[in-house]
């Protein structure tokens, strides 16, 4: 679909005197969007999960609006650029992403901070003055802004960017490897390194994959590991929540669980003596369970300040489920058949959860996992809940994605400059007002080329190294393990065409590469 101009108007008023201060709170929501990492829809106890609960989330979907039909892409990079500019990843010109790890030599000793940023702020080209970001958004109708916890940006991100897309307030990580381990000796805080008492060690613990009996005893070994990064966000999270609850607030909040490799400060109560799981997958479910847990206490500040009947919150993931439990005899990486041997390659051979040994199901019984274009690594929970607006709670089949969410921030929060965006406004279906624009389609890129899934269920996804095409019809076979291509021609054709002029006229634009698609730092 081709970028849409959108000019949103200006709906509230912005009062600068206090008593107006007060009575804009009444009329504007306070927005927290909740960032799950990695977070699998099948993870989740009101989408089936049968070991992990997650009474918290499901709140969430009691109280709110639940899509059912909602996607994201495929990798954590492109998804949160997708987020902060609400477009898609299959443009020609492409997000700038730097690589990571160029963090990880200040604790060396190689670089300074600010030798970091100057670094990366070097190679990235000039934003253009035009160009909107969620923060922004936010920022410009009147919102105090703020983000806790993983990097916005992938894969290193410096102050100057988080500035430029729009947040008044950061604190959390700035380089992808960092965060994949959750006792960081420093962090940063607008701009600011601020080192973490206890945590000593380079790599932020992180620790080791497979599991094995040298990986168990290296995670559990808490020598330069005493704070955990979690703890510290929440910590945040909830004083900010406190100390803006009398003027509009954005808080953003992208989480690094339950991203691994696995860490976690204990095993949870629930998982302890349960003899379906391994140790690894007792620790992981923790991770899980710790989520939705910060969910809860995110609820009870809002319900104990009297700010929750005019909140909105949000809680979506980045994409699809991955597995960071594998063990030998249990799940193996790369991906494997655990009846046949043979390595799942997505094609002829998907990934299944009861073929490839996953005991939690994360992708709910879809194929394929994150980095895929099948529907395990591109459908995504997306639960919104604002008790002043959604009453009774509902279930929506609308196509939405995650570049609508910018978009749908600016109408709700009153954002009134023109911008260019992939995304479509879901407002109305939030509010049950008609819904006059949906989604003909929407379009993602992955490893293998990209794919298109229409409002009425169709599918085409491209595996490019074979010059193979795939069309599904999802409402009738959600598995996709009936390829229709050679039955319906002319649909595919169709649906071909629509995906090129998606791709700006070459499918490549639509074939994620590490390599070719990360900016190198050093």
């Amino acid at each position: 679909m081709p970028i849409t101009k959108i000019v949103l108007q200006l709906i509230i008023l912005v009062f600068c005197t206090a008593c107006d201060k007060n009575q804009s709170q009444l009329d504007k929501p306070n927005i927290i969007l909740i960032y799950a990492d990695d977070l699998g829809i099948g993870l989740l106890s009101h989408e089936g999960q049968q070991i992990i609960k997650t009474p918290h989330i499901d709140k969430l979907a009691k109280e709110g609006l639940r899509f059912q039909n909602a996607y994201s892409c495929m990798l954590c990079a492109p998804a949160r650029a997708s987020l902060l500019t609400g477009l898609h990843d299959c443009h020609s010109e492409k997000f700038e992403i730097t690589n990571a790890g160029i963090y990880k030599k200040i604790g060396k000793g190689d670089y300074t901070h600010r030798e970091v940023e100057t670094m990366i702020n070097e190679r990235l080209s000039a934003v253009p003055e035009e160009m909107v970001f969620l923060g922004e958004v936010a920022k410009e109708a009147g919102y105090i802004t703020a983000q806790f916890g993983k990097l916005e940006w992938g894969f290193a991100s410096t102050h100057k960017q988080m500035k430029r897309h729009g947040w008044d307030y950061f604190f959390g990580y700035l380089d992808h490897v960092r965060a994949h381990g959750f006792y960081p000796p420093f962090l940063f805080e607008n701009g600011k390194l601020i080192e973490i008492s206890g945590n000593t060690l380079a790599n932020c613990g992180k620790s080791g994959e497979p599991e094995t009996q040298e990986t168990y005893v290296e995670r559990w070994n808490m020598t330069g590991k005493k704070v955990y990064s979690q703890n510290l966000f929440m910590d945040s999270v909830l004083s900010f929540i406190s100390t803006n609850k009398d003027q509009p607030f954005f808080l953003y909040f992208p989480t690094q669980l339950p991203h691994g490799p696995v860490s976690i400060p204990t095993v949870h109560s629930d998982f302890v003596y349960d003899e379906r799981l391994t140790q690894i997958e007792k620790e992981y479910a923790s991770m899980v369970k710790m989520l939705d847990d910060n969910i809860g206490q995110i609820l009870q500040k809002l319900e104990s300040l009297n700010i929750d009947d005019n909140t909105i919150v949000i809680f979506t993931s980045d994409n699809g489920h991955e597995i960071y439990y594998g063990q030998q005899d249990r799940v193996h990486k790369p991906y494997t058949n655990m009846k046949t041997g043979e390595i799942f390659n997505n094609l002829e051979n998907k990934y299944y959860s009861d073929l490839g040994g996953d005991v939690f199901d994360g992708n709910g019984g879809r194929a394929g996992l994150k980095r895929s274009n099948l529907q395990g690594g591109i459908v995504v929970p997306l639960i919104i809940r604002w008790p002043k607006e959604i009453y009774p709670a509902r279930i929506s089949n609308h196509l939405v994605t995650n570049y609508d969410i910018l978009p749908t921030i600016a109408e709700i929060t009153g954002f009134s400059r023109l911008f260019n965006t992939d995304g479509i406004s879901f407002f109305n279906e939030l509010t049950e007002k008609d819904t006059e624009l949906e989604h003909e389609f929407v379009v993602f890129s992955s490893y293998s080329g990209p794919t298109l899934i229409t409002n009425d269920g169709w599918k085409i996804r491209a595996y490019l190294a074979k010059d193979v095409f795939e069309l599904y019809y999802l409402l009738d076979d959600f598995r996709e393990e009936s390829d229709l291509s050679e039955i319906y021609p002319d649909k595919l054709n169709e649906l071909k065409s629509e995906l090129l002029k998606a791709c700006d006229g070459n499918l490549i634009n639509g074939l994620y590469s590490s390599r070719k698609n990360q900016i190198k730092i050093e």
